[in-house]
């Protein structure tokens, strides 16, 4: 694996799907580490998280500021500030902010994705609202995302 130089400012315009509170910001594209990983950072709005969903890339979140409700396998548990929460390819997860002001993190997804094109075309499936979920996973083929429910609700709670 190589990585070549890049300097992220961080001044482009979000990638926004406001269906589901999503500010996307692609931080290190797939090209840069050869298709070995892409980093993405992501604002998420009070109350808000993608739907249930898995596909075959690993992903790696760093919470870096507030405070979300995660779910894998069926599991729910909290991440803070400062944790890592790794989520191995193939696994059903999602995740909500359960705060009432916008929360950050940074996600390592490996192998690496065309974020880019992903969110752009997630954000126009999405331009009307939540679609259903067969609308959504005749997006997702593409991708190989299969989408599995609807996002998580921060009224859930953890389960452990």
């Amino acid at each position: 694996m190589s990585v070549t130089f890049l300097h992220s400012h961080g001044a482009e315009p979000p990638i926004a799907i406001p269906a589901i509170g999503l500010d996307l910001f692609v931080r290190l594209p797939p090209a840069a580490s050869g298709g070995a990983f892409s980093i993405v950072e992501t604002i998420n709005a009070p109350g808000k998280g993608p739907p249930r969903h898995r596909h075959p890339e690993a992903e790696i979140f760093r919470v870096l500021e507030g405070r979300y409700l995660y779910e894998m396998d069926g599991r729910r548990f909290y991440a803070e500030v400062g944790d890592v929460v790794s989520i191995p390819g193939g696994v059903e997860h999602g995740f909500v902010n359960v705060t009432d002001a916008p929360a950050r993190q940074y996600i390592v997804i490996a192998p690496a994705l065309d974020a880019v094109a992903f969110f752009t075309e997630l954000a126009a499936t999405m331009r009307d609202g939540l679609p259903d979920t067969a609308a959504l996973n005749a997006f997702g083929e593409k991708w190989q995302v299969e989408f599995l429910g609807p996002p998580l609700r921060a009224d859930e709670g953890a389960t452990g």
